[in-house]
């Protein structure tokens, strides 16, 4: 049976679902209780599930990926809500320097069962430290998947595998997806496969490769082209790292032409990675140079300026007239 959720609400019942089905799952965080999270992600659960599996931590993010760690080791299924990612520099040292490597120190034979919850992205006028999108410092630390989804019906299915996998996923949830629109999400429990990109949107002219809310803004550019005579085909990564290479080049083999895009800085995000691969893997079916859209190589502006900062659909349809008129 499906129904019409948001996907804040699709990520509630993710998690509430996997705790009903593994008594080993445990949430925690600040103000993730009570309060049910500052974006009300985990509203509902300490009374589903008590404050003993549910629990409130202090505003300190060192202690809350120590916790993860710990409780990963003894057994347990952690996630751990970082309450904005931008917070994340005060706990590197628990998820790249502990989390990530525990299964190789231990000689593969120790599961590490984390998963690092946050949200991040622009667009809302937050302040100063919490939009920035810094997944690409996840993406390049071995020993983890870093995962973030476009959708409401991705976002359950991508959180309850991230839950189940016995590898440590930092799952990423752009503020600016949480309410924006509804998706037909199915009631029943289902997996969507980590590391497994999505084509959003089929199409023959050029290829945009996108992830998280750049997904919707590149669907948006798509539907604009298609009036003007061009198809445009959008890939969803889903899973940043690791990066399904395979439906990329497909892809780019069909229509000859990419354009990539990221929210992050253009020196940050997963974009130039993806361009150097695929540059590698599919350099002969290429018919134009690779178009790069992303922010500019400044910090966050602040609110007032954010607007003008983030890439948008129209860069994008610029993006891609310039790699079809190559």
């Amino acid at each position: 049976m499906a129904q019409q959720l948001n996907m804040v609400a699709a990520i509630t019942q993710a998690l509430d679902q996997e705790m009903k089905n593994d008594e080993k799952v445990l949430v925690f965080g600040e103000d993730v209780g009570i309060n049910g999270g500052v974006f009300r992600a985990t509203d509902g659960l300490v009374e589903n599930h008590g404050d003993e599996r549910v629990s409130d931590t202090p505003l300190s993010e060192s202690a809350i990926g120590g916790m993860a760690f710990g409780l990963a080791v003894q057994g347990f299924r952690p996630v751990a809500e970082i309450q904005f990612f931008g917070f994340v520099f005060e706990v590197m040292d628990s998820i790249v320097g502990q989390i990530s490597r525990q299964r190789f120190r231990m000689g593969g034979n120790m599961d590490m069962p984390v998963v690092v919850r946050a949200p991040f992205g622009g667009g809302v006028r937050t302040p100063e430290m919490h939009a920035d999108s810094l997944e690409g410092l996840m993406a390049q630390s071995p020993g983890l998947k870093v995962v973030i989804p476009s959708n409401p019906y991705d976002a359950k299915g991508l959180l309850t595998a991230a839950i189940r996998e016995n590898d440590p996923v930092v799952f990423l949830e752009h503020m600016k997806l949480y309410r924006s629109f509804r998706d037909e999400v199915p009631e029943e429990q289902y997996e969507i496969e980590l590391g497994k990109a999505n084509v959003a949107r089929e199409g023959s002219d050029v290829t945009v490769v996108a992830y998280g809310y750049m997904v919707r803004e590149a669907l948006k550019a798509a539907e604009q082209l298609e009036e003007d005579g061009t198809s445009v085909e959008v890939i969803d990564l889903r899973t940043v790292s690791p990066i399904d290479y395979e439906t990329i080049v497909n892809s780019v083999e069909k229509t000859g032409r990419m354009v990539f895009v990221q929210e992050a800085q253009r020196q940050a995000g997963v974009g130039n990675a993806v361009i150097s691969e695929v540059s590698q893997r599919a350099i002969l079916s290429l018919k134009a140079p690779i178009s790069f859209v992303s922010a500019p190589d400044t910090v966050y502006p602040f609110a007032q300026m954010e607007n003008e900062w983030l890439p948008s659909a129209a860069d994008i349809t610029e993006a891609i007239n310039e790699t079809t008129d190559f």
